[in-house]
């Protein structure tokens, strides 16, 4: 039977996250449901991340076994039939079975995005945190800088989380003045990430908090990013960031920001 990797985008406004659940439609229950119209028997779907309640994606991984031949363009031609506009199968491959998207991985980035500016576009209203009042930049890119490498960031975890250990690495961590690379959309990010959404307005201040690490706690990036506001607008100092993670506290940490702004870029493999 054909094990098959699949890379997904989706706008995750209306949906209660990657993982299936019994109050609320997911992206998870949604493939499962599709690829049970096409393989006539139910199918388990396995993903890289559990990206939460409105939070997007732009390259999630996720993979499963059919009893159906299919080629790797067929699949992504079934499924998509299938599914909502707001979500869409980009590529698909046959991989070994024995081949997982979350266990095998070995990096993920997101990139949380905000809109700073005193009127938000429409159509940047689902997808950035609209925050006003003037962001010191180069302030925040500082303090995204003193959390790389390997640390216990359970300052930055959502309360009641049950893990094995909050130790985790950030290889990068970072933040982009978007609006400041006007239509050339280069900026400094990777040739695959310029497929990214951008609406620009005159006077528009678009930033990005870009972050890779080999893995991340619930609302770890949403709660850096609403850390990294404060330092922002000058509420706290750029020091602040270290003493934060130092503390392994959440209450010493800034506000978990809103999904919206939220987006799974890519997850890394082996080569």
């Amino acid at each position: 039977m054909p094990h098959f990797r699949i890379v997904l985008a989706y706008d995750g406004t209306d949906y209660v996250g990657w993982q299936r659940q019994a109050n609320g439609v997911s992206i998870q229950a949604l493939i499962e449901d599709a690829l049970h119209s096409i393989d006539g028997r139910a199918v388990a779907v396995a993903g890289a991340g559990r990206t939460d309640s409105g939070v997007h994606a732009l390259g999630q991984v996720a993979a499963f076994t059919i009893e159906r031949a299919l080629s790797p363009d067929a699949v992504v031609r079934a499924i998509n039939a299938h599914l909502p506009d707001a979500i869409r199968i980009m590529s698909a491959d046959e991989v070994p079975p024995s081949f997982h998207p979350r266990f095998d991985a070995i990096a993920k980035t997101y990139r949380y995005r905000i809109w700073n500016g005193e009127i938000v576009s429409p159509f940047e209203r689902r997808y950035a945190w609209h925050v006003t009042g003037a962001l010191d930049v180069e302030a925040m890119g500082a303090a995204a800088r003193s959390i790389e490498g390997r640390h216990d960031f359970a300052a930055f975890q959502a309360a009641g989380s049950d893990v094995a250990t909050t130790v985790r690495e950030v290889v990068e961590s970072r933040v982009l003045r978007i609006a400041d690379c006007g239509l050339r959309n280069d900026c400094g990010l990777r040739i695959e990430d310029r497929g990214f959404p951008q609406i620009r307005t005159p006077h528009s201040a678009l930033l990005a908090y870009e972050v890779t690490g080999t893995g991340f706690l619930r609302h770890m990036v949403r709660t850096i990013a609403g850390t990294l506001v404060e330092v922002g607008r000058g509420r706290r100092p750029v020091e602040w960031m270290a003493d934060v993670l130092a503390s392994h506290d959440r209450a010493a940490a800034g506000p978990t920001a809103p999904a919206a702004g939220l987006f799974l870029v890519r997850v890394d493999y082996p080569e």
